[in-house]
């Protein structure tokens, strides 16, 4: 050959060509778990099982060991492990310059919330989306709060929208709004007529409230016990729908903020009386997976979540935390 010509670049691709199968290899590594792993990568586990086998042959050595608790690194893997997380780097780099998210933002957004937020929430981050980034997907899944923690958890879920109690919130939590605590009555009951109501009347009301573990549902007993009050939930229900139903036609209460029966109460079906002497508000807070999802995707949709949020909040639904004169922790009501 001529020395003038050019000669291709003499890369040979064997164990690299798949980068499934190193993805599968990183999410387990990093995971600690083929179970969460799994989840993560929103794949059947055997499907996982069957690329670290094959992943392995063709390495021709143990990536990992199995424990009591789940799987750990091997000597091999462990040795190998920064190189292919800075092969998968590389790879999500080249992909992103080649759709241009450094300067559209796209992808697949997971947003974990539990139903009472999802539902004045979803609709405007949806329309948002559709203008601004129609090349973001969502993506959501609901769930009690201690599911989106484990989702949290599990990096299932770019975003997770919950309720916090307490002055403080955990680490790495941003706190969007403060919701205050409401009696729940159908039309025409005099409990709830008033536009505040004293704790002390919930004392052997006919509740229909949610099931333990709960956050709301353990607040609720933690101030039964301190003011020496009796719950008697006649039924126990994570159903929202549900409870506002047999709220409304049996003559039961529920607890709930505002803006999960803001539409019932408009209505005049339901009406909802504010919880006094303890308040027991509450935080809507939004915390972020450290290692799922575009970045520029869940930090637009992120975003947006924060000033929706804000302009719900305008209309009385929650506290704003951008409006000091309505702004105020839990621990202040």
């Amino acid at each position: 050959m001529h020395p003038s010509i050019n000669k291709a670049t003499g890369i040979q691709l064997d164990v690299t060509a798949d980068l499934h199968k190193w993805r599968a290899f990183l999410a387990i590594a990093e995971l600690g778990s083929l179970t969460r792993a799994a989840l993560y990568l929103d794949v059947d586990q055997s499907v996982l099982s069957r690329r670290i086998n094959a992943l392995e042959r063709e390495c021709g050595a143990r990536l990992f060991n199995r424990t009591g608790r789940g799987v750990e690194l091997s000597e091999v893997g462990a040795r190998i492990f920064p190189n292919v997380k800075r092969l998968l780097s590389d790879a999500e780099q080249l992909e992103a310059d080649i759709k241009g998210e450094s300067r559209v933002p796209t992808g697949q957004v997971t947003i974990a919330l539990i139903p009472s937020i999802s539902n004045p929430l979803i609709h405007n981050l949806f329309v948002r989306m559709r203008e601004r980034f129609p090349g973001i997907h969502l993506k959501v899944l609901e769930g009690s709060s201690g599911q989106v923690e484990e989702w949290l958890a599990d990096a299932r879920v770019d975003i997770a929208i919950l309720y916090r109690y307490g002055a403080t919130l955990p680490e790495g939590d941003q706190a969007l709004a403060i919701v205050d605590t409401y009696l729940i009555g159908g039309k025409g009951d005099p409990v709830t007529r008033s536009p505040e109501v004293s704790f002390d009347v919930f004392d052997k009301l006919p509740f229909i409230l949610p099931s333990a573990p709960n956050g709301l549902r353990n607040a609720l007993d933690r101030a039964a016990k301190e003011h020496k009050l009796t719950l008697q939930p006649r039924m126990e229900a994570d159903s929202l729908p549900l409870q506002k139903l047999l709220v409304a036609q049996d003559g039961l209460y529920t607890v709930l903020p505002l803006h999960a029966v803001w539409n019932e109460v408009s209505e005049g079906t339901l009406q909802a009386s504010k919880v006094i002497g303890p308040g027991m508000a509450r935080t809507i807070s939004m915390s972020l997976s450290k290692s799922k999802g575009p970045a520029r995707a869940v930090a637009e949709v992120a975003s947006a979540i924060v000033d929706i949020v804000n302009d719900m909040g305008r209309s009385g639904m929650w506290h704003r935390l951008d409006d000091p004169e309505q702004a105020r922790t839990p621990a202040q009501t």
